[in-house]
């Protein structure tokens, strides 16, 4: 079983930034990924940005340019650093870690919340 923390989240002003952190514990195998979902009031969830053990990286269009995925393998500690943040971002925001060896299981944080608002 795998446990995820997430913190960082909040409220920013357009344009503003924040730091998303997920630190994962139990059980955890490589090769693996973790990343970022998020889900807006009457939307589904999507894809924001991910990250493997290895270090290859993959980011939805909407936000390339603007967030920055990174890890710390030694911490099993996935990072989002979001800048130029706009009301579209704001969103329930939701780590997640899947196994290479297992992919069709996927555990999730418990979700924090971004709200982007003047």
């Amino acid at each position: 079983q795998v446990r995820l923390v997430e913190s960082g989240g909040g409220l920013v002003q357009p344009g503003g930034s924040l730091r998303l952190s997920c630190a994962a514990s139990g059980i955890i195998f490589s090769p693996n990924t973790m990343g970022w979902y998020r889900q807006a009031p009457g939307k589904e969830r999507e894809l924001v940005a991910a990250v493997t053990s290895g270090g290859s990286t993959n980011y939805a269009d909407s936000v390339k340019g603007r967030f920055t995925i990174s890890r710390d393998n030694a911490k099993n500690t996935v990072y989002l650093q979001m800048n130029s943040l706009k009301l579209e971002d704001t969103a329930v925001y939701y780590c997640y870690f899947r196994s290479f060896l297992n992919p069709d299981l996927t555990h999730w944080g418990q979700g924090t919340q971004v709200t982007v608002s003047s």
